[in-house]
């Protein structure tokens, strides 16, 4: 099937039939699936388009340059088998700023499994609910790309959650490059949020796997050439989502939330367990460090999702992010065969601060505020030293209507104190992974909120999107403009901020 690629005004007609939303620019066979991940905010769209001079709501600032990119799961043919949302065709959403005027574009990451997928007229591969097939795809299932995105090196990287193969768009054109290899590398999986420092240009990077070595660590120089990597040693295999840096270590997670191997090899389904005897380890080890160099420190058991930020205070280390004490939520009556995919979805964690101190070993933990969120992000010219704002989604639990994953808030947080500011998106409508935007020539000499907080967000009243522009010293007093979407943006994963010195450089 060929997708066309159009311009329009304005967004997809939409019908509804028996209290289901159908739109135009989606594929048909999603309303013959009883999934909510495929319906409504989650329903997927065909079109790749080009807009520019985008309408806006209010102005844009002069100062905002460069572009938000959001990655998230987008299928163009029906699954196989049971969906799950990290098995959509991975898209990127770009909304490009410069000169006061926005523009927006979106394509298709053009995975290996997705052109096969094409060549065929149809879904050949497995999702992440099984069961798995080996011969179809290294990983078992299929390598979507669609979790994370950053700029590095001249252009866009795309990663899936369970490291898979990266992908090089341009980023410009969002149009794919290939695979992202690194040059010296011999192996090419990689785990979304591996991290670029912007202090230094650096990458660094994890892998993990379900055969020794079951991790490794590494770091890639600004262009894209290897510098170190080494394996890590761990008890077996593992499911860390995350790494943290300072300006001299970086920090690796080894979480007690994982698979049993003999139920993959058996029966072809990867089975999570949260182990609650056994306790959390965070390993830190010099950025260019050996495996031998890595130090344990054991914390209450939990799972980690993702880090604000870390840096080094004299012996100590630390590290702010979001713990989850109940990484798989109990399943519900009457969800049937979705029902443990829609618990796992069902996201619970709060910000939270690590302390480790290399000296005498001790840690030090506790929460910062007990707020139900996530998908928290940071200025990234802090990353590696001391911060303490960080900008996190609002998520409803259960029994707020918490039914699936969606975000209904943005909160500011102060990770020193534990005050926080919020604002509501409204009454049905549901924003994504915000990102922090610095403005053009800011370092760590400017104020570490001196700059924009920006957001894509649906309105499921009238299936309109827009991207919100936010004064980051400000959250609470809303956009400082609004940026009408040429079309109705599905929900997604993760996202990221490309400076216009990056972007565009003298152009």
């Amino acid at each position: 099937m060929a997708l066309a690629k159009t311009v329009r005004e304005y967004p997809a007609t939409e019908r509804c039939v028996n209290g289901v939303t159908h739109f135009s620019d989606a594929p048909q066979w999603i309303y013959e699936l009883d999934n909510p991940y495929l319906h409504g905010v989650y329903a997927p769209t065909l079109n790749e388009l080009d807009v520019e001079g985008l309408a806006v709501e209010g102005e844009v600032p002069a100062d905002l340059v460069g572009a938000y990119f959001r990655n998230g799961p987008n299928p163009v043919y029906q699954p196989k088998n049971r969906y799950h949302p990290f098995d959509g065709d991975g898209m990127v959403h770009g909304v490009y700023f410069r000169d006061g005027k926005a523009g927006y574009r979106n394509r298709y990451i053009q995975t290996l499994a997705t052109s096969q997928e094409r060549a065929d007229g149809k879904s050949v591969s497995p999702g992440v609910m099984g069961p798995f097939d080996y011969a179809l795809s290294s990983f078992g299932i299929k390598d979507t790309s669609n979790t994370d995105v950053f700029w590095y090196n001249g252009d866009l990287m795309t990663l899936w959650y369970n490291a898979g193969h990266p992908y090089r768009l341009d980023s410009r054109t969002l149009e794919t490059r290939g695979y992202y290899d690194l040059q010296g590398r011999q192996q090419r999986r990689m785990s979304a949020h591996s991290k670029v420092d912007w202090s230094t240009g650096e990458l660094l990077f994890f892998d993990y796997g379900d055969e020794p070595p079951f991790m490794t660590y590494g770091v890639a120089d600004p262009q894209g050439r290897l510098l170190h990597e080494v394996a890590i040693d761990l008890p077996g295999p593992r499911l860390p989502h995350d790494i943290g840096f300072t300006t001299n270590y970086a920090i690796l997670h080894d979480l007690p939330f994982f698979h049993d191997m003999d139920v993959l090899r058996q029966h072809k389904f990867r089975v999570l367990t949260f182990h609650r005897d056994i306790p959390t380890r965070f390993g830190i080890i010099p950025r260019r460090g050996q495996g031998s160099e890595v130090r344990w420190f054991e914390c209450q058991p939990c799972y980690i999702l993702h880090v604000t930020n870390c840096w080094e205070e004299d012996d100590w280390v630390v590290m702010d992010g979001c713990r989850s004490l109940n990484p798989m939520p109990d399943t519900q009556p009457g969800e049937g065969e979705l029902a443990s995919m829609l618990a796992y979805m069902r996201l619970e964690a709060n910000a939270y601060r690590w302390r480790f101190n290399l000296k005498t070993g001790e840690v030090r933990e506790g929460d910062i505020d007990d707020l139900n969120t996530e998908f928290n992000k940071s200025n990234p010219l802090f990353h590696g030293v001391k911060s303490k704002y960080s900008y996190h989604q609002r998520i409803p639990l259960l029994h707020e209507g918490g039914h699936t994953l969606r975000f209904t808030g943005l909160v500011k947080y102060n990770n020193d104190t534990g005050v926080h500011s919020q604002w509501d998106y409204g009454a049905g409508v549901f924003g994504s992974e915000a990102v922090y935007a610095p403005k053009p020539g800011a370092g760590r000499h400017s104020g570490e909120d001196d700059g924009y907080v920006i957001t894509l967000a649906t309105d499921s009243n009238n299936w309109k999107s827009e991207c919100l522009v936010f004064d980051a010293t400000d959250i609470a007093a809303g956009p400082v403009c609004r940026v009408q979407m040429p079309h109705r943006v599905p929900y997604g994963f993760h996202a990221t901020w490309a400076r216009g010195e990056d972007l565009y450089g003298g152009r």
